[in-house]
């Protein structure tokens, strides 16, 4: 069947693909082109949407592409800076200012096609450096925002043509923390592109199917089996597609696993009936061994990936399997973090996109079958090959597991900018009554599309959940160098931090093990462990005001893409016992919750 279809003009931006995703779901098939395909490809697709990026600014510079696209007939409807080049294209103007990180109110001025259906005012999110301040002849202004504390308004931040049927908007309706997005990319495609919906996930599995036996011919597979519902899946197809003969499974136990996660992943392979060809290896010390002496969040990935290439290739060697293909559950956000498409900043390096395995990717010798789904779509996937819900809505682990949930330091503290950034996070947080500290740490995180490596903010005192996190929002919008707010838990308001030199060691994630059993527990025994999408705890080595030598956090987060996220509450109950649990643990200064949406932060610390 020929489907009617949807270009999404890559980039290089986080959510390139999350927009092809939210198209898909529409049941109306999206494919990525690169922005120097000839205009010969894109003429035979409904509609054109141009997304975010890393790499151009629209601000005193000119982006290369296939501008021919906007000769076509073809609607087409540009976010952030596909909104900044379609209003530029056209005769508008774009300024570098008037920035803005998260949720915004949207004010619906003018009636247009893409708000059908839409109130006046709609929450977006919004992650931007530069605006359109001006408009060309054949367009007007459908919608503004507001720029944080201050109420200064953002004009056109959504623009439309209905003469052109060219759209532009300055948020992301793509992401899940714009409300109705869903309803804008509807309107666009369904209702001014007039594209049928007769794309599914229901032919998913026999066309990935047909696909793996194509690409493994006669080979077989090698699998690294973490466990996780990608992983699993990955198995469950690869086994339908090869049968159990043709496929082996490996688990190794890195060391930096879960409290008892190696023997619940052994039971549950079993009882999927995956257990064939399943083989397990203890190569903790394997691991520890790489991670010695390491400080630098990247040069930890990096360590744990090459080791896990070396394991695998010393197992397969033991195995006589060397000649297999390796298997991986790889998803889109492993490789647009680690800047696997042209465009794509680094905003991480994820375990499976280390050099080794690039290499071995270049050379065939690595077959995904998910590397361009996202985990909403590998957990329906999963449903539809009948794996328990249990595991397909396990909460996310990390391939380098509790490797990037341990922080590590050189002791030194790291006070760049202090002199600035300080007053300005104290002003803004004591207008919602609250104290607030800058750490002298960094974490990673991720804005406009770009890796950043900035402090993160402690927020002290009583307050309701809501004003926390507009302190928060506001801290983002309005300084500079700061990327994750933390919010005590712990009494008092702490003054002194003092960083401590800790590397990777056996000891230390035996605390962190028991810390995040105490929140994994937690979660389930209050009845919230799936309302919650995943829940990192991290363990900091930094002293607060001379008690302990850890520092606790917990990072509860709602999502369904990992492209963004947004805190989630936890009930009063459960932080009590949190309270109680955690700072019982020996050496522990403190705890805190992280009340950061993604952007700014990641949802790992590392």
């Amino acid at each position: 069947m020929i489907h009617d279809s949807i270009a999404v003009i890559d980039f290089g931006g986080q959510y390139a693909h999350l927009i092809a995703n939210r198209v898909r779901r529409l049941h109306v098939l999206a494919e990525i082109r690169q922005p120097e395909d000839p205009i010969e490809m894109f003429r035979a697709y409904k509609g054109i949407i141009i997304s975010g990026s890393p790499s151009f600014s629209s601000f005193g510079e000119d982006a290369t592409y296939t501008k021919a696209i906007y000769d076509l007939s073809t609607p087409i409807i540009g976010f952030c800076f596909g909104h900044q080049e379609l209003a530029k294209h056209y005769g508008g103007k774009v300024v570098h200012g008037g920035k803005e990180w998260g949720h915004t109110d949207l004010h619906i001025c003018a009636g247009s096609p893409v708000f059908e259906g839409l109130g006046k005012t709609e929450q977006v999110w919004m992650s931007h450096f530069d605006s359109v301040v001006e408009v060309g002849p054949d367009f007007r202004e459908i919608g503004y925002s507001k720029l944080g504390a201050s109420g200064d308004e953002h004009r056109y931040a959504a623009i439309a043509s209905e003469k052109l049927r060219r759209y532009g908007f300055q948020f992301h309706p793509e992401v899940d923390d714009t409300i109705h997005g869903d309803a804008m990319i509807r309107n666009f495609v369904i209702d001014v592109c007039g594209c049928r919906p007769t794309w599914t996930m229901g032919n998913y599995v026999d066309e990935q199917v047909r696909r793996i036996r194509e690409r493994v011919g006669n080979e077989s597979v090698f699998l690294l089996a973490s466990g996780g519902v990608d992983s699993t899946v990955t198995a469950k197809l690869l086994g339908m597609a090869l049968g159990p003969e043709r496929l082996h499974l490996l688990h190794v136990d890195n060391g930096l696993m879960r409290k008892d996660e190696s023997r619940k992943v052994l039971e549950m392979f079993r009882a999927a009936g995956l257990d064939r060809n399943l083989h397990f290896v203890d190569a903790a010390d394997d691991f520890l061994a790489s991670l010695k002496g390491l400080i630098d969040p990247e040069k930890k990935r990096l360590a744990i990936g090459n080791t896990f290439v070396t394991v695998f290739e010393r197992e397969a060697r033991r195995l006589g399997i060397s000649d297999h293909l390796l298997g991986q559950g790889t998803i889109y956000p492993d490789t647009i973090e680690t800047g696997g498409t042209k465009r794509a900043d680094t905003i991480k390096t994820h375990h499976n996109r280390v050099p080794l395995i690039e290499e071995m990717i270049k050379r065939g010798r690595v077959i995904e079958p998910l590397a361009e789904l996202y985990k909403v779509e590998v957990r329906e996937l999963g449903e539809r090959l009948s794996l328990s819900h249990e595991l397909i809505w396990k909460h996310p682990f990390p391939g380098p597991g509790l490797g990037v949930r341990l922080l590590c330091s050189n002791g030194s503290p790291d006070t760049t900018d202090f002199d600035r950034i300080a007053p300005e996070v104290k002003k803004a947080a004591a207008r919602f009554g609250l104290a607030a500290e800058v750490l002298p740490i960094r974490s990673v995180g991720v804005k406009a599309d770009l890796r950043s490596y900035e402090h993160p903010v402690m927020l002290s005192g009583t307050a309701a959940w809501g004003t926390v996190l507009e302190a928060a929002g506001t801290i983002f919008r309005d300084v500079n160098g700061i990327n994750r707010c933390i919010w005590n838990l712990s009494d008092g308001t702490p003054s002194r931090f003092v960083p401590l030199a800790a590397e990777v060691t056996r000891e230390r994630l035996d605390l962190l093990r028991e810390a995040d059993h105490l929140v994994m527990e937690g979660l389930r025994l209050h009845g919230i462990y799936d309302d919650v999408w995943q829940c990192p705890t991290v363990l900091v080595p930094l002293s607060i005001d001379g008690c302990g030598r850890e520092l606790v956090i917990v990072r509860p987060i709602r999502s369904e893409r990992a492209m963004t996220a947004a805190p989630a509450r936890i009930p009063e109950a459960l932080l009590t016992d949190l309270r109680a649990g955690i700072l019982a643990l020996p050496g522990i200064s403190g705890l805190c919750l992280d009340v950061t949406s993604k952007p700014p932060g990641t949802i790992e610390w590392e």
